[in-house]
């Protein structure tokens, strides 16, 4: 089939099989949780899963749809013109599936990849924890190998998900003795089973996207680890730059169309709004206008350096360190976005709960609150910088 007639013949599927209630264009991850639980995130799931266009790349025999990467843009594209979400989203297909595409046995393969792709298995990661966040090397769960399966006791904390996932890929410390960033091990382990509890955790959004999760002899079988024992941190760090580049390519424009239109009528129509305009029409205040062009600007810059590397590594395969940059700069630009429409508003930036403000209004105010976070998880903008210095511009350890 040549490309026209496979961009036509998914337009047409497309337009038949998206509920209109998933052609939404975008999704905050806070709110996906819920909305990928609807009957109707799940009929599109389904439908897509039929096709193996939950995860259009990924090979066939998984249950992937195979496609090259001119008809993943295509069918990227004609997803954009109706505005539809993503059929399955989360760390299945960001972060673990291709980690165990890359590095784990085929065996491992044939077992997880498929459950990823229909959405029969949802995923969490088990990094952090109360005294290793951005310290991550400095975990303390211990996993002791009894025969065939690993013994686990411990805690991690903002696991993303925890509550309505039932799969856990988690950093494990098998061998104490080690240095911290050895003797640690990456497994995977079932959620439902009596050894894990979850916690959701409350944040300042209102919202509990994140949870706390004890371990109390909870069970990983020995046959899912992924790489060899005591030497799952090279695991690990592979895996986040994964879920970096898959960040990356979210914020990424389409390839043969112009690049995202510049937020410039957003900010603005937000600041004439509470501010006032001038005689010639431009946003009243001098140094609001100047933050203004000053976003857009960045925002811009961005969405072009972000589209020009996308197209040059389609063909280099795995990402790489470099895909810091763009989390670092990435997260500091969308919370500075947040701050400066809550700025905009002035003291109405601040309001929680009023009958005298939109519901656009008041969600604006919780994804100031939301956005605060970001340049934290995911890996802390500290980390991004550490990273960026070690493995991409080459400098010596202080």
């Amino acid at each position: 089939m040549n490309l026209e007639a496979f961009r036509e013949e998914t337009r047409d599927w497309l337009e038949d099989n998206v509920p209109q209630s998933m052609r939404l264009g975008a999704v905050h991850f806070e709110d996906a949780y819920e909305l990928y639980r609807t009957d109707d995130a799940m009929l599109w799931r389904e439908r897509a899963a039929v096709r193996g266009w939950t995860a259009p790349t990924w090979p066939t025999q998984y249950g992937g749809g195979g496609l090259d990467a001119e008809q993943y843009r295509v069918l990227g594209e004609e997803m954009a013109r109706i505005k539809a979400l993503p059929a399955e989203t989360g760390m299945g297909l960001a972060m673990i599936g291709p980690t165990i595409l890359e590095m784990g046995t085929e065996e491992q393969r044939q077992r997880h990849i498929p459950k990823i792709v229909t959405g029969e298995a949802q995923w969490c990661q088990g990094y952090s924890e109360p005294g290793a966040g951005s310290d991550l090397a400095g975990l303390q769960t211990k996993a002791v190998l009894d025969g065939d399966q690993f013994v686990i006791n411990g805690q991690k904390i903002w696991t993303s998900g925890a509550q309505y996932a039932n799969w856990m890929f988690a950093l494990v410390r098998t061998d104490p003795s080690a240095p911290k960033h050895e003797g640690i091990s990456f497994v995977l382990l079932p959620m439902d089973q009596p050894g894990v509890t979850v916690k959701p955790i409350r944040l300042i959004s209102g919202s509990s996207p994140f949870c706390e999760t004890f371990f109390d002899n909870a069970i990983a079988k020995r046959e899912d680890m992924i790489g060899e024992m005591n030497k799952g941190w090279s695991v690990g760090k592979r895996l986040l730059q994964y879920e970096r580049n898959a960040t990356t390519r979210r914020k990424a424009p389409t390839k043969g169309k112009k690049a995202a239109k510049p937020r410039l009528n957003a900010y603005a129509e937000l600041a004439k709004q509470y501010l006032g305009e001038d005689a010639q029409g431009r946003i009243a205040n001098t140094d609001s206008r100047n933050d203004v062009i000053a976003q857009v600007i960045e925002e811009r810059a961005l969405s072009l350096t972000t589209q020009r590397v996308v197209e040059e590594s389609r063909s280099a395969g795995a990402p790489g360190a470099a895909t810091s940059i763009f989390k670092f700069v990435g997260s500091s630009v969308t919370r500075a976005g947040s701050e400066l429409k809550s700025r905009l508003r002035g003291t109405s930036g601040l309001v929680w709960e009023s009958n005298e403000f939109t519901a656009d209004e008041l969600e604006s105010t919780r994804s100031w609150l939301r956005d605060r976070a970001i340049t934290i998880y995911g890996g802390t903008n500290e980390v991004q910088l550490n990273v960026i210095a070690k493995r991409v511009l080459g400098l010596p350890d202080a």
